[in-house]
């Protein structure tokens, strides 16, 4: 399996960009260390799109109950001084944790494209049994080193303090993670394979996607 673990914690967001050098130092020197430092976190990664401020975070994680582990809610509830300052600048935030549905492919490879959707009333079974052999083949194309799938589910703990600081966070539904060392092998990905128009025949209700992410900075534990 690819990602390294049941579960995850799937982030977009902007930061503007006169605060983008102190939002990577930040992140680098004490969120990625902080959080990896939490057990059952396993790597934690940050990526950005290359034409402006756009950022994707995800967290892969050893099982599901991480997401309510006393370590976990503690952090969340008690961020640094440096996070504190930080958190009111990511804008535009989507958070999603997540179960790991499907997982293929090898590695952590430069790009990530991000798709997101939602399946059409009744059609969860048809579109999650179309996407499993779809992603799974998708490693063996030209440029492409893994693929994924993840469903949102949302635990029921109180809102933390993070997430108070930030204002709220959306939450997307589906989310299919193509990662490779090829951008636009990724691009002909989203536009062929998994195009708006095949999702819908195969159950998708809405999909949304963007320019490919490139890789900023990856840790696991090993390197807290």
């Amino acid at each position: 399996m690819a990602l390294l673990g049941d579960a995850a914690v799937a982030m977009w967001w902007n930061v503007a960009q006169d605060h983008q050098t102190e939002f990577h130092e930040w992140h680098s020197k004490e969120h990625l260390p902080e959080r990896l430092s939490i057990p059952g976190f396993n790597r934690g990664s940050r990526w950005q799109r290359e034409n402006g401020g756009d950022f994707f975070v995800i967290y892969e994680l050893a099982a599901y109950e991480t997401l309510i582990s006393e370590a976990y809610l503690a952090r969340l509830n008690n961020p640094t001084r440096w996070s504190k300052t930080m958190m009111p600048l990511h804008r535009d935030m989507v958070r999603s944790q997540c179960r790991v549905v499907a997982s293929s492919g090898r590695g952590v490879a430069t790009y990530m494209s991000t798709i997101t959707l939602s399946p059409q009333n009744g059609q969860h079974a048809r579109l999650e049994n179309y996407l499993r052999p779809v992603l799974a083949k998708l490693p063996e194309r030209f440029g492409v080193t893994s693929a994924h799938l993840l469903r949102t589910q949302t635990p029921q703990v109180a809102t933390t303090k993070e997430q108070q600081i930030r204002g709220g966070d959306a939450i997307a539904d589906w989310i299919i993670l193509v990662s490779g060392h090829d951008a636009s092998s990724l691009r002909t990905v989203a536009s062929v394979v998994l195009n708006r128009d095949t999702l819908c025949d195969n159950g998708a209700e809405t999909s949304e996607y963007g320019e490919p992410f490139r890789l900023i900075h990856t840790m696991t534990p090993q390197d807290v």
